[in-house]
């Protein structure tokens, strides 16, 4: 079980912005802000983003891929959109995937630094 990520950013403002923006649709705040750290969480830190200034902007096929659990296909195209708007790269329209073993519903975003976020939602019968 993982209990928490950290991600290096070169830029923590642009960053914390960014992120503040495309996680409050999953009910993530700011709970700790210092001036090399911040983290995000429901109750407790579960993203931690670090400062590391020095870092060069990465190209698209390396960084960090995380991929976060939302509730609905309409939550999936909120953070999604938010994402946009707080300066993210769209890196994959929201839509149905086929995995291995399941069929989700999910979109991609490239954050300020180039790491890969995926927001993803296994649909509800409700939702086809």
């Amino acid at each position: 079980m993982i209990d928490h990520v950290s991600l290096a950013v070169r830029d923590l403002a642009v960053s914390t912005r960014f992120y503040e923006r495309m996680l409050q649709s999953l009910g993530y705040v700011c709970l700790v802000q210092s001036e090399t750290r911040v983290a995000f969480g429901t109750k407790y830190p579960e993203l931690w983003l670090n400062a590391r200034p020095t870092m060069q902007p990465l190209p698209d096929d390396v960084g960090a891929h995380l991929c976060l659990r939302a509730r609905t296909q309409a939550a999936v195209d909120a953070i999604h959109a938010a994402a946009l708007a707080a300066g993210g790269r769209d890196d994959g329209i929201p839509g149905l995937r086929q995995a291995t073993k399941v069929t989700y519903y999910a979109a991609f975003i490239r954050d300020p630094d180039g790491n890969r976020l995926e927001v993803m939602t296994v649909p509800s019968a409700e939702e086809d």
